[in-house]
């Protein structure tokens, strides 16, 4: 008896909700800045993967195409979001360290 596919899938999302939510909050505050590097260059590969499918030529009467180039274009502008606002706030926790005067 096999396991529906999509039950599988589900069950590993679930998973990685739990584990990426145990996994943030037992940061400590020192780590914060070089993991929001990680999680900007992870970001990055995002990027490059929605620029591919943004470019996906939608001409044809493949609806395929066209669903891609929608996606795409959510996934980059959610990825750049994502990039700008990590560097904002790596800035402003950098810029507490540092000292005044």
């Amino acid at each position: 008896m096999a396991v529906d596919p999509f039950v599988f899938q589900l069950a590993i999302f679930v998973l990685a909700i739990f584990v990426g939510y145990y996994v943030v909050w037992a940061v400590t505050p020192a780590l914060h800045t070089p993991l929001m590097s990680v999680t900007n260059a992870i970001s990055s590969v995002i990027v490059v993967g929605a620029l591919l499918s943004v470019g996906v030529d939608a001409t044809g009467a493949d609806s395929g195409a066209m669903w891609a180039n929608i996606f795409g274009f959510i996934a980059l502008v959610l990825a750049c979001v994502n990039i700008f606002g990590g560097f904002l706030v790596t800035e402003r926790m950098l810029a507490m360290y540092k000292k005044k005067g």
